[in-house]
């Protein structure tokens, strides 16, 4: 009966020594948030390359939509009110040549598409 008192006794301590707790503490520059911040207003601000892929009323372009999200999973889909019409827009291009090598492959299925130059900003 000592034994076993003994040998759990053993266990426990060793359980006890083994085991590894800490915590992890990181230090961050704050120039690195300042960055964060100015690299997403960058892009949130800046203009991309979009293809048009059908327009008409509100219910139209929702079924254009829902057509264009199961024929181009990858590229993201957005309605724009644009009066007095709904626009379908895809993508966000943010070099031509990307555009156009998508817009190909977007016109063979939707023959209207239309490629659309990002605004040129007054800046």
């Amino acid at each position: 009966m000592k034994t076993l008192f003994t040998t759990i006794a053993i266990l426990y301590s060793l359980n006890s020594a083994l085991a590894q707790t800490g915590q992890v503490h990181i230090e961050q520059d704050k120039k690195i948030e300042e960055l964060l911040k100015l690299y997403k207003s960058a892009n949130s601000s800046s203009e991309y390359y979009r293809i048009q892929v059908g327009f008409g009323s509100h219910a139209k372009a929702q079924r254009i939509k829902s057509e264009v999200e199961v024929d181009f999973p990858d590229l993201s889909s957005k309605i724009d009110f644009d009066s007095p019409t709904y626009r379908v827009r895809v993508g966000r291009f943010k070099n031509k040549l990307d555009a156009e090598r998508k817009f190909i492959e977007v016109r063979a299925k939707y023959p209207d598409a239309m490629l659309l130059k990002p605004k040129k900003s007054s800046k």
